[in-house]
């Protein structure tokens, strides 16, 4: 059964995600992730086959399927 480790809500939607991930100073996007996605604060959960597959794609086992600009934002 689906718990949010959020907020503890337990319904939740199947849903494709994008992530944006910090490997060694570079951000890299995935998208089209398979996740749970909170219905009640949208946090999303990921199987674990998911999230290694995901490491192996951005620690080299695939090659980016296009590369776009980032726009980069300081908070101080």
């Amino acid at each position: 059964m689906f718990r949010c480790h959020a907020c503890g809500k337990t319904e939740g939607r199947e849903k494709l995600v994008s992530e944006v991930f910090d490997i060694d100073g570079k951000s890299v996007r995935v998208e089209n992730i398979p996740a749970t996605v909170c219905a009640h604060c949208g946090e999303p959960t990921f199987a674990r086959e998911t999230t290694e597959r995901v490491r192996r794609m951005v620690h080299g086992e695939a090659k980016p399927v296009k590369s776009v600009p980032m726009d980069v934002f300081a908070f101080r």
